[in-house]
């Protein structure tokens, strides 16, 4: 039921509060325009400021990448923590979601809901931190800004107690193929 609940808001250009595979975040249709609108006004966030898309595998990336680099393999194989990929150059996403430069950050994600969710949805799911931009991550279903809780379209049913807080390591990979760690 909670799944069907998320996919049906999902479908109507809504936001979503969701436990993520890092952190209780928020969701959303990452090629909906007006749904990616939505999260950065929820979460007062800077529109310069790109967001994580999450795909469900490599069949689905292919779609929305223009190409992925070999390291990516190589990388996504050793990856002992959660790892975001930040592609060259994205497409079908909605722009606002992307860098300025048209390179997009997608993960994904080994499993549980975030994961069940997104093979469910057949489309990339924006996961982005459930605080207001600039303020704590919640680490308790508790410590979610009224604001925010007031303003998705539907919140999972969250259990008590702690959720981890932190985010994904992200890797840029160039269009000639370097590689940057942009968080660890």
């Amino acid at each position: 039921m909670t799944l069907q609940k998320s996919l049906a808001a999902l479908e109507i250009s809504g936001v979503i509060l969701f436990p993520s595979d890092t952190v209780l975040g928020l969701g959303c249709d990452a090629t909906d325009e007006e749904a990616v609108k939505k999260i950065f006004l929820i979460k007062n966030r800077k529109y310069s400021k790109s967001l994580v898309a999450l795909v469900s595998g490599f069949e689905m990336l292919k779609e929305y990448v223009e190409s992925i680099p070999k390291q990516v393999f190589g990388i996504l194989d050793h990856a002992s923590v959660p790892t975001t990929i930040v592609y060259p150059k994205a497409k079908q996403l909605a722009p606002m979601a992307m860098a300025d430069d048209g390179s997009m950050a997608i993960r994904i994600p080994k499993s549980g809901f975030a994961l069940d969710l997104v093979k469910s949805f057949g489309k990339p799911i924006i996961a982005t931190s459930a605080n207001l931009s600039d303020e704590q991550i919640p680490e308790e279903s508790s410590q979610i800004s009224s604001r925010i809780l007031e303003q998705v379209d539907y919140v999972v049913p969250l259990k008590s107690g702690k959720y981890p807080v932190t985010p994904s390591r992200i890797v840029k990979v160039t269009s000639d193929g370097e590689i940057k760690t942009v968080r660890p």
